[in-house]
């Protein structure tokens, strides 16, 4: 499936293997109701015969969603400015800034964007390299990294692979292997009852319901549901409940939302205890963790 812009697919029939006067690898910028110069043009990065391929750039979207889709070729989605929700497997991510998310070749995956949005897609041949992970995830991009896949969307597409673009594509693939993984998921259960509460707990966030609140609202007694939370996600309900408010209040927090605000939104009782609970889940408090991110971006 081709990039979707503002509810269209671009058309994009690819480029032959055997052209090499293919012009550089796009870099793009989008608004909401046309592609601004330096489109996309004829690109499917699915058909390019090179390791990497790579394109990206600033958009400001109302709202932008490319549908459960799947590529032949593993796929690295990063950010450096604004939000990115992504949806694969038996997981949501949202993606904060100098973070990406990871998806393996084959794996179908949904991508929505809002605002004001600086990304990148990375795509790898699957056996380029057999250090990256099987599984989607997301990683800590460093400064080089980004700095090397920026680099890349510049780079012609039929890049030569023995000059100083292939070495840069080597040098992309190692560093990638070495990005740490973070916990940035909202695990999804399979459980049609668990994925109902789910989907009520991100449409109102500030909802405190403990599992015996929902237990007599869906009618299901709270340990069958206890039960099979933790065999499909490995997660108590607080805990679950935790991870999604923390990927929330990254996304609301680096649109520029105060921290007292989220915590209201959440349904904490003030900034104290929301500052609290995300110090112990990430490390560090909100502010620090988005500005190192944002400073590591630039």
């Amino acid at each position: 499936m081709k990039p979707a812009i503002a509810g269209q697919i671009l058309p994009a029939p690819g480029p032959s293997p055997s052209d090499l006067s293919l012009p550089a690898m796009p870099f793009f910028r989008l608004n909401d109701d046309h592609i601004l110069p330096d489109d996309l043009g004829d690109f499917d990065p699915e058909t390019v015969p090179r390791i990497v391929v790579a394109f990206g750039g600033h958009m400001v979207t109302k709202g932008m969603e490319l549908a459960m889709h799947a590529h032949r070729k593993d796929e690295l989605v990063l950010t450096l400015r604004g939000i990115v929700r992504l949806e694969a497997g038996h997981g949501v991510w949202i993606v904060p800034p100098r973070c990406a998310v990871w998806i393996p070749g084959g794996v179908p995956h949904a991508v929505s964007v809002a605002g004001d949005v600086e990304m990148y897609c990375l795509f790898v041949e699957p056996d380029a390299t057999s250090r990256l992970p099987r599984q989607c995830c997301a990683l800590s991009i460093s400064p080089l990294l980004a700095s090397l896949l920026v680099h890349a969307t510049h780079m012609p597409v039929m890049y030569d692979v023995d000059g100083a673009d292939g070495r840069i594509a080597t040098v992309l693939l190692d560093q990638l292997a070495l990005a740490p993984v973070e916990e940035l998921r909202f695990p999804m259960p399979a459980d049609a009852r668990l994925r109902r509460i789910a989907s009520a707990m991100m449409e109102n966030p500030s909802d405190r319901a403990t599992i015996d609140d929902w237990g007599r609202r869906i009618a299901v007694a709270p340990r069958t549901l206890t039960r099979i939370l933790q065999r499909e996600t490995g997660m108590s309900f607080g805990r679950w409940r935790q991870q999604l408010h923390i990927l929330i209040a990254l996304q609301r927090l680096d649109q520029g939302a105060s921290v007292q605000a989220v915590a209201l939104d959440l349904g904490y009782e003030g900034a104290s205890a929301f500052v609290t609970m995300f110090r112990k889940a990430l490390g560090k408090p909100p502010a620090r963790y988005l500005a190192e991110r944002r400073i590591g971006a630039h």
